[in-house]
């Protein structure tokens, strides 16, 4: 395929920041630019989703100008947030065929032709054996439950829901139902009861393990989804009270200066209150406090309108708005996201496909060599009675699995990050795709914790590590940011094994640890982004140096 050159390509980005191939995910009107930056209007303001602009009157109030300038402002130059934003961008997978990563495709290839192989190969022996050329055990298992699963399934979506009608109240409250007073309580209180009626309602339903898992993996999803869009949006609810506050300052408004929650990196400039007396104010110091106010009321104004300059709060708070949101593949809600020009049926068929025949690869893998290694292990350990044969057996099980677990492991990666999430970024139009980075060049688990899952790691960094962060410092953040991905793994491995045994959480909590071991100096590696672990923890493990955690390599 010839190399386009076309300058419209020149802001796509690949999955490294290069410049790709294709002008497909550009925005329509966009004349190139994917920023989706819009030319100021002097007195107008825009509202909606959309690019139509309304002219201001002369006598709107300062908060309405505010939002008009901030919306300008946005456009011109992307200024960070008081809330942590992600940044989305238009962006292609590292295995799209338009990818600059497509000289890889060649092993992309050859993975699948030695699968296609395992396939015919498999069938052939099974037709010598059995006088079929597939085995129905996981398929047996595979297939229980679908009803009551898609049922369970689309009730536990449609409940998030509640959230919006949560968010519209607490807005418009005028004392105790506000979100910063009662509003945060009342929707951490529903979610933490959701989370109980659909973690419990497999285990009554008593489904087999497998539509235990999808059913437990799509909840805590979904959990993340109703958490970014309930705080996100309470957040924005109490900046809007604040700047409208700010339209009669002389009534008492909050002059206190632009707190961050939760904190981020690189924050907006402090607004300090003057707080001399009005007897011994100057005239340079009145003069101050106006510009004070100003930049303030500026300040809130940005904070309230999205990035890319279009839409405002509360002009989100629409169940339009949030059904895009439930569709979209991102667990951290923005007022808007960079979109494509259309959907692409062939790529959306493309990848459906896809994804129904990663998921009977994985049967045919776990059919053919894994269930029978676990079958004749349970008959051996019954039979033995001593611990050393035990052990043994066990050795050589774990052995004989290794190979296909990690087949299982690399189809799972693709089914859920390639086709799965690149099926609905198509069918919404959402033109960041960039779920994932080159985990396979990772050096140790911190970095690939953070390149193989980029969703849940923008989720944990923006809702769970900043969070915490803002008042616990930053070791306490990163303890509470593994421990709550721990107790996720933990559930996934309760609802395998129907028992909370805790090895999920142990596991995921060691990389604490070995990462501190990863860098120290017995192994002579210190990269340029480091974490820091409490001092007896760096002490012990003769750590070179420790610097403040970073969960992204572009967070100083």
């Amino acid at each position: 395929m010839a190399r386009q050159t076309d300058s419209d390509t020149d802001r796509i980005l690949r999955p490294r920041p290069t410049r790709a191939r294709t002008s497909d995910l550009l925005p329509p009107g966009s004349n190139g630019h994917l920023n989706g930056r819009a030319k100021s209007t002097p007195n107008y303001i825009e509202t909606g989703g959309s690019r139509a602009a309304t002219p201001l009157p002369e006598n709107a109030p300062p908060s309405l100008h505010s939002i008009s300038s901030a919306r300008k402002a946005a456009r011109a130059t992307a200024k960070k947030r008081l809330f942590h934003t992600i940044k989305y961008e238009p962006r292609t997978s590292h295995f799209d065929p338009r990818s600059e990563y497509r000289d890889f495709r060649g092993f992309f290839v050859l993975f699948w032709m030695g699968l296609g192989i395992m396939v015919v190969t498999t069938a052939l022996r099974n037709i010598k054996e059995t006088g079929y050329p597939l085995r129905a055990h996981v398929y047996e298992l595979l297939s229980r439950n679908v009803v009551s699963l898609a049922i369970a399934d689309g009730l536990m979506v449609l409940s998030i829901t509640a959230s919006l009608p949560f968010q519209t109240l607490f807005r418009r409250s005028k004392g105790f139902l506000q979100w910063r007073n009662a509003g945060k309580w009342i929707q951490s209180l529903y979610q933490v009861i959701w989370l109980f009626i659909w973690v419990e309602w497999p285990f009554l339903l008593e489904w087999t393990w497998t539509a235990q898992v999808f059913f437990a993996l799509h909840t805590l999803t979904f959990l993340m989804k109703m958490h970014s869009y309930a705080f996100y949006n309470g957040h924005l609810s109490e900046t809007e009270r604040r700047l409208h506050e700010l339209d009669t300052p002389e009534r008492g408004a909050s002059m206190d200066k632009a707190v961050i929650y939760p904190r981020a990196p690189s924050r907006l400039r402090e607004i300090s209150s003057d707080e001399s007396s009005e007897s011994d104010q100057t005239e340079e110091e009145a003069k101050k406090k106006r510009e004070a106010l100003e930049e303030l009321r500026n300040d809130l104004a940005t904070e309230l309108t999205s990035p890319m300059g279009n839409v405002t709060f509360p002009q989100n708070l629409t169940l339009h708005n949030f059904a895009d949101y439930v569709l979209c593949p991102t667990l951290c809600y923005e007022l808007e996201y960079p979109r494509t020009p259309h959907i692409r049926w062939s790529e959306v068929l493309w990848k459906t496909l896809a994804v129904f025949g990663c998921i009977f690869l994985m049967t045919v893998v776990s059919e053919e060599f894994i269930t029978p290694i676990l079958a004749d292990a349970t008959i051996r350990l019954k039979r033995s009675d001593f611990i050393s044969d035990k052990a043994l057996i066990l050795a050589e099980s774990i052995s004989l699995m290794l190979f296909p677990f990690m087949i299982e492991f690399l189809l799972t990666f693709l089914v859920i990050w390639e086709y799965a999430l690149g099926a609905f970024a198509e069918l919404s139009c959402f033109a960041d795709r960039h779920f994932y980075s080159d985990w396979w060049n990772c050096e140790d688990w911190l970095e690939f914790s953070r390149e193989w899952n980029i969703p849940v790691y923008n989720f944990l960094k923006r809702h769970v590590f900043f969070a915490t962060r803002s008042f616990a410092g930053t070791q306490l953040a990163m303890v509470m940011t593994f421990l709550i991905s721990s107790l996720g793994h933990e559930l996934i491995m309760g609802c395998i094994s129907k028992k909370l045994r805790g090895y999920g959480m142990f596991a995921m909590m060691l990389q604490l640890p070995i990462v501190a071991i990863q860098r120290s100096s017995y192994t002579g590696y210190i990269p340029a982004w480091e974490i820091e672990l409490p001092t007896p923890v760096l002490k012990v493990l003769g750590a070179r140096r420790s610097a403040a955690m970073v969960l992204d390599r572009d967070v100083a």
